[in-house]
């Protein structure tokens, strides 16, 4: 377990969304701080999530939503602030993880140009000589964004595969000898994280909402992901992870 002492956080409730789908999603680019806008389908299922998360409780009086200051999330983060009729916060500590000379790149170039990093990256050790950032400043400046939120029953986190990873390894106490625990994040998918005293507990992982009949969709459990769940999935939606994680190369930085 990480021994990280952790700050005391004004919201209680947290939703951890990760953006909508890029057409380099899609291709299986690392996008890291570049700034790709969503796709046509990542436009459609920000609009899908928004919906579900207002029909499962969320509130203007006790919500607030703060999101990356990349407009792959900030345009999915719009898709909710505009049901709920409340301002959008935007935090840069939000962005992706900075993945250096990756950036942009498929994962196929990235093996064929870093092999030995590339490596490195599948087996969950470090990356050296990759540039950008360490996976603990991604932490860091997730959970200083956190520590500036004011006070709210629930706060709803836009951010992105690689930082919803590491702020929910830090929040619980998951160390860098057992990254990738949990299953990756789908695009637009969310998972819930509650306060308990000192500690947070994991509700719901991975969580999203299925598409509209007449799409296709496969869903699965990840192998190796772990979850704890209070209740059962609000009708519409499913703890899942996509199929197309297998050629995102964000969703498992």
């Amino acid at each position: 377990m990480n021994g990280t002492a952790l700050p005391e956080l004004a919201v209680p409730r947290l939703l951890l969304w990760r953006h909508g789908r890029t057409e380099w999603n899609a291709e299986g680019r690392f996008q890291g701080h570049l700034d790709p806008p969503l796709d046509e389908t990542g436009r459609a299922q920000a609009v899908r999530a928004a919906a579900q998360l207002v029909t499962a409780g969320l509130s203007a009086e006790d919500t607030i939503v703060v999101s990356s200051d990349l407009r792959r999330a900030v345009v999915t983060a719009t898709a909710l602030t505009d049901l709920l009729g409340v301002p959008l916060l935007q935090d840069p500590r939000l962005r992706e993880h900075g993945m250096g000379c990756w950036e942009g790149l498929t994962r196929e170039e990235v093996a064929e140009r870093y092999p030995e990093q590339f490596a490195d990256w599948r087996a969950a050790r470090a990356v050296r000589g990759r540039g950008g950032e360490e996976p603990e400043q991604v932490a860091d400046r997730a959970v200083a964004a956190l520590v500036d939120l004011p006070p709210a029953r629930t706060a709803v986190v836009v951010t992105h595969g690689g930082t919803a990873g590491r702020l929910m390894e830090r929040l619980l106490g998951i160390d860098s000898e057992h990254r990738r625990t949990l299953g990756p994040l789908a695009n637009c998918a969310w998972s819930e994280l509650v306060a308990g005293g000192p500690y947070w507990r994991l509700l719901r992982h991975n969580t999203s909402v299925l598409p509209p009949t007449g799409e296709s969709a496969v869903v699965f459990r990840r192998a190796g992901s772990r979850e704890s769940r209070s209740d059962t999935p609000a009708a519409g939606t499913v703890d899942q992870a996509d199929p197309a994680l297998s050629a995102d190369a964000d969703a498992v930085l």
